[in-house]
């Protein structure tokens, strides 16, 4: 059987377990909030239902499997605490999908759209309920990094590694906004280098998803001073972070809407700025250059249209190049776990398998 299979059976089993663990915390929560205020409860249920409708749990399996790799044993409290990482990725995600103005997440609407439609039911008028539906998102993302502080300072673990794990947790989620806001930017400019591509890609995907985590499940095994460790873990983590929202670009425009959970185009309505989108007009026709300027950020696509764009960056041979860059990253970083002293078989068969299965994922 591939490593990649394997990886994403354990990926699977992992998943079940912390959503278990994660039904019971917010029913915990939503009992606590009654004696709030009922706003409160409907802002945790809001929570509740975005966190578990879908996702991978990836970015908290690399914190827990950081953690076996550095000899971590506390397998148990390891795994509540992993919840931790999951909720700072939906606080992240819930103001992204307010950026994006993403109406779907994982298939179901996002947390913005969701309090817009209570807007319309107090009988603001769309504008409004838009208004109130983006300020009450804010502020239930807000709640989401407020729970996973609390998570983290109430785990089980020695008080000088529960305040060294949430001194790198902030450190994360600094970086993480540096990258998005440079994403932001642009997006406002509408142009991008490759440079700025990489910077985005690195701060706003690598550091977040892959670095962070695995240094997370490190600080908590009580290793953040294995310096040698750590950025071997970075070593790995960059490119495989690069490699990873570079599937993620090429999935945004050719990939299944129903295994998405979003329009498939929707990046082209955005006016994303992608390595995809940079290789085309770099090296695309006159033609091919005015329609892709005409395409990217049109709000009334038509399918039409969206296979025109692929069609595009096919024959302008920007896929093609995409996919071999993500390939080359994926071996550098394989190329790092070599260098790891791994104290668990399985959480190095993981980071190999994931890695591996990154570039052959369709969501």
């Amino acid at each position: 059987m591939e490593k990649s299979t394997i990886a994403v059976g354990n990926l699977k089993e992992y998943k079940k377990k912390l959503d278990n663990l994660l039904e019971k915390y917010f029913a915990a929560k939503i009992n606590e909030a009654k004696e709030i205020d009922p706003q409160a409860v409907r802002t945790v249920e809001v929570l509740r239902r975005f966190t578990l409708s879908a996702g991978k749990r990836i970015r908290p399996a690399l914190a827990y499997y950081g953690y076996l790799a550095a000899g971590g044993e506390n397998e148990e409290e390891m795994l509540k605490t992993s919840m931790a990482i999951e909720l700072v990725h939906i606080f992240l995600l819930v103001h992204d999908d307010i950026i994006d103005r993403d109406e779907k997440r994982h298939g179901i609407e996002t947390v913005h759209e969701t309090y817009k439609k209570w807007g319309k039911e107090l009988g603001l008028l769309e504008a409004e309920a838009g208004h109130f539906g983006n300020s009450m998102a804010i502020v239930a993302g807000d709640a989401a990094y407020l729970l996973a502080n609390e998570i983290l300072y109430r785990s089980n673990f020695k008080a000088e590694i529960i305040v060294a794990t949430l001194e790198k947790t902030q450190e994360i989620a600094y970086r993480t906004t540096q990258g998005q806001m440079m994403d932001v930017l642009v997006g406002a400019k509408g142009t991008a280098t490759e440079k700025e591509i990489i910077g985005i890609h690195e701060n706003k995907t690598a550091r977040y998803t892959f670095e962070g985590p695995l240094h997370l499940g490190v600080t908590l095994a009580g290793k953040k001073e294995d310096k040698k460790l750590m950025d071997t873990f970075s070593a790995y983590a960059l490119p495989v972070g690069r490699a990873f929202q570079i599937r993620d670009d090429i999935l945004g425009v050719f990939g299944d809407e129903k295994k998405l959970g979003k329009s498939v185009g929707a990046d082209i309505i955005e006016g994303k700025q992608t390595l995809l989108v940079l290789k085309a007009l770099q090296n695309g026709t006159k033609k091919q250059v005015g329609e892709i300027k005409k395409l990217l950020g049109k709000k009334d696509l038509t399918k039409k249209e969206v296979e025109d764009f692929r069609n595009i960056i096919k024959d302008t041979g920007s896929l093609e190049y995409s996919q071999k860059l993500s390939e080359k990253l994926i071996a550098e970083a394989l190329l790092a776990l070599k260098r790891i002293d791994f104290k668990n078989n399985e959480a190095k068969n993981f980071l190999e398998g994931i890695a591996e299965y990154i570039i052959k994922r369709e969501v």
